[in-house]
């Protein structure tokens, strides 16, 4: 039986899985190559069927967007590994062997991620994880590789097996017992910051997340949601605001979600003066969403709180990274003061 099962979650992906499904049935002779489908009204199911007959299809009832979906899919595979990939990802020869070995040889690692470099530009690092991920103590997220809109290139900085604090669900490997421990991915997210909030809970319960970089993935990046879209601001932001909310100590609550109040505003004021209004009414719009929601989330922050035996998981900074980027000009990873 096989330890690992690759579960590609599609929607409207068709011509992502007809250019990327044939390196990744290809190159992971040792797992399950599963596709579950969101509900497409494109031709992704008759694509699937008719060109890659041997990948099984897990055919959902409507789009319950990334986390929910993916929550749905994999409690019908049975694996003890299981790895998220986007459907425009192109995996290389013997890309999954690093990231078992890895995770076979160290018991107290729950997930792990490969490097994650950009098929349009494959001597630079991908935006949507590079080579691990990081939070400030506001809450904004960073890579080793990957700061705000700043992408270094690939010149082998990065090539150690490094701890990180997130993991990209672009392609994310995970326990599966670990997974469902710490309550899968959160499904009112519907998609944005899953995979933070998701490997928060796994650190504050005493795991350890890593960057296996002997593993290089391509990834297209905005296949979905173009990164300027006003959509994917609000998803970010509010999943980013709920996120805090479920998972920060009580100490740091009070004072972290008040500057992150001013910080936002700030934000979708620089987006009106830049003529994005789209983007100022997302922030203004997910603020407002944020606030609705939150009382939904006690429960789920009583929970995390509870299960929490690692109060400042390493890889959540104490430090603005807003300020080390703009006023301190820190563009790169191994500039900044963590």
């Amino acid at each position: 039986m096989k330890k690992i099962a690759v579960v590609i979650l599609n929607y409207n992906g068709a011509s992502m899985l007809e250019k990327f499904l044939p390196s990744v049935v290809a190159f992971s002779p040792e797992a399950y190559v599963i596709v579950a489908d969101n509900a497409s009204n494109d031709n992704s199911v008759d694509l699937l069927v008719d060109k890659f007959p041997s990948v099984p299809i897990i055919r959902l009832d409507r789009n319950y967007g990334f986390a929910d979906g993916y929550n749905k899919a994999l409690a019908q595979v049975e694996a003890e590994y299981y790895m998220l990939l986007n459907s425009d990802v192109e995996v290389t020869e013997g890309w999954l062997s690093p990231l078992l070995s890895f995770m076979e040889a160290n018991s107290n690692v729950v997930a792990c991620q490969p490097k994650l470099l950009d098929y349009k530009n494959k001597a630079f690092f991908e935006y949507a994880g590079a080579a691990g991920g990081f939070i400030d103590r506001y809450g904004y997220p960073y890579c080793r590789g990957r700061i705000f809109d700043t992408v270094e290139k690939d010149c082998g900085q990065y090539n150690d097996a490094y701890p990180v604090f997130w993991a990209t669900g672009a392609a994310l490997m995970v326990r599966s017992k670990d997974y469902w421990a710490a309550g899968g991915l959160d499904g009112r997210f519907f998609a944005h910051m899953e995979e933070v909030d998701l490997c928060w809970r796994l650190k504050s319960r005493g795991g350890e997340i890593y960057c296996v970089p002997q593993s290089e993935v391509y990834h297209v990046g905005g296949a979905t949601l173009d990164k300027s879209n006003p959509r994917k601001t609000f998803l970010n932001f509010r999943n980013n605001l709920l996120m805090l909310y479920k998972n920060l100590p009580e100490n740091e609550l009070c004072h972290v979600m008040t500057v992150r109040a001013v910080l936002d505003y700030v934000a979708a004021f620089k987006f009106l003066l830049a003529g994005n209004i789209g983007d100022f009414k997302a922030v203004l719009s997910a603020r407002k969403e944020y606030k609705r929601m939150r009382g939904n989330y006690a429960g789920a922050r009583k929970e995390n709180i509870k299960e929490t035996v690692v109060q400042k998981p390493s890889g959540r900074g104490s430090f603005m990274l807003l300020w080390q980027y703009y006023v301190c000009r820190r563009k790169y990873f191994n500039q900044l003061k963590r």
